[in-house]
């Protein structure tokens, strides 16, 4: 089982108010709300991480060369399919 660590934040005043009326309205207390506010955080985040790698693997235009071989491969597969009704 994790050990919990005691931690001390500045709000201003106004957020603290939304946090205790959330926290209340959730039926939770502050320190959980923080919490799962924390940890919904780092999923998101973590989340664009992992999109931006995706992004970044699928961010490279095909080179010359490639470029014609997919169009030569389209050409062959028509003339394959010559006539054929679908």
């Amino acid at each position: 089982m994790a050990t919990s660590v005691k931690t001390a934040i500045s709000l201003h005043e106004d957020l603290f108010r939304q946090v205790n009326q959330t926290a209340k309205e959730l039926g939770v207390s502050r320190s959980k709300l923080f919490v799962l506010a924390v940890q919904d955080f780092i999923k998101k985040q973590e989340s664009q991480k992992l999109l931006a790698q995706i992004n970044k693997a699928f961010d490279d235009a095909p080179d010359t060369d490639e470029a014609r071989l997919g169009t030569a491969m389209q050409t062959k597969q028509l003339q394959n399919l010559g006539d054929e009704a679908w």
